[in-house]
């Protein structure tokens, strides 16, 4: 018997154009939109992690505390001399005194900046991570009295935030892309049991079942690329947006979550990776269906 491939109109049958075919174009569209603003969150908080441990990984702020004023600048001036000379140490600054004293002026006010009252030296220090360590062992043998804080630990809690933050938000990617996919199985099965009859005609003139399937693959690859198209543009309207905001507010912290051009080309391809996740489901449903009508 010679097989006859199916056309175009059963094509566009077999899946109807109407308001089945709407809805599923409308699903696609709002799971597309979801993934995308999911997976933007996750790729910033990611680089904004990154960024935090580029950034903050080397840095330490040395305190002396001496109450004789004399003996505290001479002790000072040693620190820095001593950590200026250490391999690998990219910068040492003593905070200015005064620009100190405004600072505490609100909390203490004039009377808590007594020249008899000790002040307290605080050294801005940046090293390679790995030269920590040695770092803060140099400046505890100029005084015993000497507390070295790391700029990591105090943002430790934050970082770790934006990396919960980030596991959410690809556990939600994956989430929507099963919910995707168990849709498409859906769609596909209720395909099948409407048009029955049709597709026992097709195998009658000799169509395969992979000819069949190609049929559903190809109009869920459609509704799907077209709403996933209509939500990815939407999705990334809203995060251009909210990035030109974050912009605006001049964070550090926020500022570190903008998206680099790899990231915007990995949201752009998401409504390609989606159809092609719908496709395969669409064709795994229909094989299996038409395996067990045999």
């Amino acid at each position: 018997m010679m097989r006859l491939a199916p056309d175009r109109t059963i094509d566009r049958q077999l899946l109807d154009r109407g308001q089945h075919a709407r809805i599923m174009i409308g699903i696609m569209g709002i799971m597309l939109f979801l993934t995308v603003l999911s997976a933007a969150l996750g790729l910033g908080v990611t680089r904004a992690v990154g960024d935090l441990d580029r950034g903050f990984a080397g840095k330490l702020v040395v305190q002396l505390v001496e109450p004789d004023a004399r003996l505290r600048d001479r002790r000072a001036a040693a620190l820095v001399g001593r950590l200026k000379a250490m391999p690998g140490v990219r910068r040492v600054v003593e905070a200015d005194r005064d620009r100190l004293a405004a600072l505490l002026r609100p909390w203490l006010g004039d009377a808590g900046l007594d020249p008899d009252l000790p002040m307290p030296v605080l050294i801005d220090v940046e090293v390679p991570a790995e030269r920590a360590e040695a770092v803060i062992a140099a400046a505890r043998s100029v005084a015993a009295g000497i507390r070295v804080d790391r700029s990591a630990a105090w943002l430790a809690p934050v970082r770790r935030f934006l990396a919960t933050l980030g596991a959410v938000a690809a556990g939600l990617v994956l989430v929507i892309a099963a919910a995707a996919a168990g849709v498409v199985l859906l769609v596909t099965r209720a395909g099948l049991d409407t048009h029955r009859d049709t597709i026992e005609v097709l195998h009658m003139l000799g169509s395969t079942d992979h000819q069949i399937a190609r049929l559903f693959q190809r109009r869920i690859a459609f509704d799907t690329l077209l709403g996933g198209a209509a939500g990815a543009i939407l999705a990334l309207a809203l995060i251009v947006l909210l990035q030109a905001r974050l912009v605006q507010i001049g964070s550090g912290i926020l500022g570190g979550t903008g998206l680099a051009p790899v990231d915007w080309a990995l949201l752009i391809l998401l409504p390609v990776a989606f159809a092609l996740l719908a496709t395969g489901a669409a064709r795994i449903a229909v094989l299996r269906a038409l395996a067990g009508q045999l």
